[in-house]
């Protein structure tokens, strides 16, 4: 039994749901041997459970099919190693991306992810679902920065992959495997990650203007080196651009940088929107070609959606700020998702009340995505039904 274990235990209520249901337990492990007795407890009792860090984004992906019990990873919150000359951090899942970045900062480094949401977010959760900020043009994704990982199975089993210690499991690479799962094969415990020094000047080149693609990719390849080109369009109308400059000169860089635009301002400052989902009750996120930026900005907007995100990458979240029927937004999902998959994209519904809206449309590797999940979870405990195709 769960009691058993020595995991502090509590029963949960409505506060503990994930995406509308409701745990039986909430277990608050210390440490990776009591994430994997409580794992261990789960297999015996064929328990379902699913993993949680700041519940930012509990919300995100479909209801599970079952939850008994959810691991709340809140106490597991420590910079466990700053290996400052290597540029090299390893941290348990519960930490704070803000607290993580205040610690770093103190040495001059960062960890280039810039999380959507200003509190809450964690480690654990950033990796479980993949999210990435608008430095991912430089910088690259959560699965690019990371190094290693230690993760705990389904029946308990510990696993350490790349960092300071390889020790993969039948031949997985575990780290690229279990970002952005959404907790469908195990529990993320402790992640390390490649830093990059904090740069000496930033600069924002900000212009409200309709983005044409070939100055979107003038601007993305300008010997300037932005680290970000983002797009902004809350009404799918009026749309803004800001390019982020980093490091030594910024300042002229980001005047030669308007000089391709055409306009914008200079400044020290972000624009308030910046890399953050502002709302998420409903949220998609869409992949496309960079080219096609302007064209996928033009599509969402007629589908009444909020724009905003990495032109540069190729990828942005869409939001929906007016109230919708379940049969309209479902209908709107369809027509826009055809019209980003003839640019050659992708659309995924992250966020949505309504389970008759298609997150996922069709999905070429569900099969072995299918194998990946039997082999990792036989028993379908680990937030079976969270992910694409039922995993």
């Amino acid at each position: 039994m769960l009691a058993d274990t020595g995991v502090t235990i509590r029963q949960a209520d409505a506060d503990d749901a994930v995406n509308g249901v409701r745990p039986r337990w909430v277990a608050l492990p210390e440490t990776v041997e009591e994430i994997s007795a409580v794992l261990r407890a789960c297999a015996e009792q064929d328990l379902a459970a699913v993993p949680a860090g700041g519940g930012t984004k509990l919300h995100w992906g479909a209801p599970p099919e079952r939850c008994d019990v959810l691991i709340d990873l809140c106490c597991m919150n420590a910079l466990i190693e700053h290996a400052a000359g290597d540029l090299v951090v390893r941290a348990q899942a519960g930490l704070t991306m803000d607290a993580l970045a205040a610690a770093l900062a103190e040495q001059g480094q960062e960890l280039a992810l810039d999380p959507p949401f200003k509190e809450h977010t964690t480690v654990g959760g950033t990796l479980a679902t993949a999210t990435a900020g608008p430095r991912a043009f430089r910088y690259g994704t959560p699965r690019d920065l990371l190094i290693g990982i230690t993760v705990v199975l389904p029946d308990g089993t510990v696993a350490r992959s790349g960092g300071r210690v390889v020790k993969n499991v039948a031949g997985y690479d575990l780290g690229k495997l279990f970002t952005g799962s959404q907790g469908t094969l195990g529990v993320i415990a402790e992640a390390t990650f490649r830093l990059h020094p904090l740069p000496a000047e930033r600069r924002w080149l900000v212009a409200a203007t309709a983005p044409a693609g070939d100055v979107l990719l003038r601007l993305a390849a300008s010997q300037a080196e932005p680290s970000a080109v983002e797009i902004d369009c809350p009404d799918g109308k009026e749309a803004t651009v800001a390019v982020l400059v980093e490091g030594a000169a910024a300042e002229q860089r980001a005047l030669a940088l308007r000089e391709v635009l055409g306009e914008g301002t200079v400044t020290a400052e972000a624009p308030e929107w910046w890399g953050l989902i502002l709302r998420d009750d409903v949220l998609l996120e869409t992949r496309f070609p960079p080219a096609r930026a302007a064209d996928a900005l033009a599509a969402a907007g007629e589908a009444g959606f909020a724009f905003r995100g990495s032109a540069a990458a190729g990828r942005a979240y869409l939001e929906l700020w007016d109230e919708v029927a379940e049969e309209e937004l479902a209908a709107a999902v369809t027509r826009l998702r055809g019209r980003i998959e003839a640019l050659g994209g992708r659309l995924n519904v992250l966020a949505t009340p309504y389970e008759g809206v298609d997150r996922w449309g069709q999905v070429s590797g569900l099969p072995l995505m299918r194998r990946v999940k039997e082999r990792f979870d036989p028993g379908r405990r680990m937030s079976p039904g969270r992910f694409l195709g039922g995993i």
